[in-house]
């Protein structure tokens, strides 16, 4: 099989499976509400900020952990919200066991001894 047909059939296989549907259907359901689409968008625009803080080396202060667990412990009472930071984990977490797969891979060409 050539690289481009495994990509394919991995690319086909990501899009059938569970997470990548449950991920989906939860992640439609949401875009309806404006509301909900609203607190998820600046929760994960707040995430994003601390991961971006993160791998600078910056400090995280007190006041936005506050802030974003506060907004997190909210988004759970939904059930919507609930579901949906559930599903988006689940598929995250299924999407970097593949990229650590392809990773593993890649390194162990470039550990070969050069003669």
């Amino acid at each position: 099989m050539n690289v481009y047909d495994a990509a394919h059939n991995l690319a086909k296989s990501i899009k059938e499976s569970e997470e990548y549907i449950q991920y989906e259907e939860i992640k439609n359901s949401v875009s309806g509400n404006d509301e909900l689409s609203g607190m998820l968008n600046d929760f994960q625009a707040k995430q994003f900020e601390i991961q971006a803080k993160q791998m600078t080396g910056e400090e995280i202060g007190e006041e936005m952990m506050g802030q974003i667990q506060s907004l997190y412990g909210i988004m759970m009472q939904d059930p919507t919200a609930a579901q949906y930071l559930q599903a988006e984990i689940r598929f995250s977490l299924m999407m970097n066991d593949i990229y650590k797969i392809l990773g593993d891979v890649i390194s162990l060409g470039n550990n070969q001894p050069t003669e």
